[in-house]
């Protein structure tokens, strides 16, 4: 892998892993056609999250500060017995509402394989109906969601509804920012709440889901040169901030929308192009390569 190539991926992952069209989804498709999908693609897929995670704890660092000091002042409390749900401040319950949204990623741990299968096969139809579900999920979200709930008064079944959206997000080409604050919206979260949830909730599934990966490559031959990986690190931080201010603005326009409508396209291009591909022998990635 190149530098430029690495370059390249970094942007992509960057900008797509805030912006709801699915970076794990785009991704794929230019592994696809660049030829760099299988083990050394999927590496590097780990090195690029752990770049847009970063961009999450610098855009969202001070939020993350003030429940991380709020989350040793409840245990605390609950070592002096004097915890109550009942009396719960917003910050509590919000991290009480991060651990239950985490549960349902505990259930799609029995097909993690198979979902990292379809991630390095060489195939993009899956993508391709991934994206059509990031499509109409987002046009549902824009047209029902949206409320009032914040941290002081969301409910465990919001959380969970986010917290499934986002397991099945581990599928190539379903967006787990846009499957995750669509379903914060149609539960009737606050548009800003609902992206600073979904933001920050990734952080420990998207971590662990990169621990457990890394686990099965201890030992393994680095696949690409440290130079390659900074750069596609550094860019993914970059892009990925940017997104992230991106998406504030957006979701308080008319404009998020824009994005249903192009994960809807793009699905039906993958798909028919898929098609080709299958019954073609990989003819089009054939040609990209030469």
């Amino acid at each position: 892998m190149s530098i430029w190539d690495a370059l390249i991926q970094g942007i992509v992952q960057g900008l797509t892993e805030f912006l709801p069209v699915s970076s794990s989804g785009h991704l794929s498709l230019l592994q696809y056609f660049t030829g760099n999908s299988g083990e050394t693609g999927a590496f590097f897929s780990i090195l690029l999250h752990l770049g847009t995670l970063i961009a999450v704890f610098i855009a969202f660092r001070k939020t993350i500060w003030e429940l991380i000091i709020e989350a040793f002042s409840m245990l605390a409390d609950i070592f002096r017995g004097k915890f109550s749900f009942k009396s719960m401040n917003g910050k509590r319950r919000m991290i009480w509402m991060f651990v239950l949204s985490e549960i349902p990623l505990l259930f799609f741990l029995l097909v993690k394989d198979y979902i990292s299968m379809v991630s390095a096969d060489n195939s993009i139809l899956i993508e391709g109906f991934c994206f059509t579900i990031t499509g109409v999920l987002l046009l549902l979200a824009d047209k029902l969601g949206s409320g009032k709930t914040n941290m002081d008064n969301m409910r465990p079944k919001d959380a969970l509804a986010m917290g499934f959206a986002q397991s099945i997000a581990t599928l190539p080409g379903i967006s787990r920012s846009g499957s995750t604050v669509a379903a914060g919206l149609l539960m009737g979260l606050d548009r800003g709440y609902a992206v600073t949830f979904s933001f920050i909730m990734g952080v420990p599934a998207v971590l662990g889901a990169n621990l457990l990966e890394l686990m099965d490559v201890v030992g393994e031959p680095f696949p690409v040169g440290m130079d390659v990986a900074l750069v596609g690190v550094a860019a993914a931080v970059i892009f990925g901030l940017l997104a992230i201010k991106m998406v504030q603005w957006l979701i308080h326009t008319d404009k998020y929308k824009w994005f249903g409508y192009y994960t809807l396209a793009l699905g039906a291009v993958v798909i028919l192009i898929g098609l080709i591909e299958w019954s073609t022998g990989h003819m089009i990635q054939r040609m990209l390569l030469g």
